[in-house]
């Protein structure tokens, strides 16, 4: 069978994260018990692009499912999106070749974490709102110590099931709107719980509760114990999938 690349948004207030859990609510539960649906209740299996976190959310997912020849995309998009959820949509399908994997073909992912700094009742699910007076140079400047390849132990989930914790980081900036802030960040590959706890930190570098040299230091120790408190997951979007095609 043909295999096809689903790309997704969702917002991820409502499921503990991507993957499918035995006693929480997934994404990718809700988007495969739509597929069984469609295809007389068959158990449906499809292969995302990697994990988000419970509460994060996605501007831009891909996943990959082998379907038969589908001969008309956009009535089958129209069909899903009727039947999933209202924080779940289906933006596109492309057929690709049968080799291309969703998640070990991703070269490099992007994540965005958001923060506006004047009261907002309508971004407070979506946005964390911090309205201490931030400097922003400063955290550029750390932000600039992540690039390259890293072990980034030091803001990585403890006891986690991965073998290495090594990512190559190809951009890490914040960037000022008019009442807002936002963190960019792209890499090869991302740790559980990675870009929330280097948010937490550079916050603190903002606030002058920590210094470069100190984040030098805690980004050579390894040591989760030594970063801050990691930033809540609402304010951050998986923003984009760049693939070897």
């Amino acid at each position: 069978m043909p295999r096809y690349f689903f790309e997704i948004a969702y917002n991820g207030n409502s499921f503990h994260g991507w993957q499918r859990q035995p006693n929480a609510i997934s994404v990718q539960q809700v988007i495969e018990e739509t597929f069984s649906k469609l295809n007389s209740n068959q158990d449906i299996s499809i292969v995302g692009c990697g994990r988000t976190d419970t509460g994060v959310h996605a501007k831009k997912y891909f996943f990959h499912l082998d379907l038969i020849e589908i001969k008309n995309k956009e009535h089958l998009i129209f069909k899903l999106n009727r039947m999933l959820p209202k924080d779940v949509v289906v933006l596109s399908i492309s057929k690709v070749s049968d080799q291309l994997h969703a998640r070990f073909d991703a070269k490099n992912r992007t994540y965005r974490y958001f923060i506006h700094q004047q009261k907002d009742p309508f971004k407070e699910s979506l946005s964390l709102y911090f309205p201490q007076e931030l400097k922003i140079d400063e955290m550029n400047e750390a932000a600039k110590l992540l690039l390259g390849v890293n072990d980034f132990g030091s803001f990585s989930k403890s006891h986690t099931d991965v073998k290495t914790n090594i990512c190559k980081v190809n951009s890490a900036e914040w960037f000022v709107l008019k009442d807002s802030i936002y963190f960019e960040i792209s890499a090869n590959r991302f740790l559980r719980n990675m870009v929330r706890s280097i948010v937490g930190t550079l916050l603190d570098v903002g606030l002058k509760k920590i210094n470069k040299e100190e984040f030098i230091h805690i980004l050579a120790s390894k040591n989760r114990q030594e970063a801050s408190v990691s930033v809540p997951a609402h304010g951050l979007y998986l923003w984009n999938v760049d693939y070897f095609m």
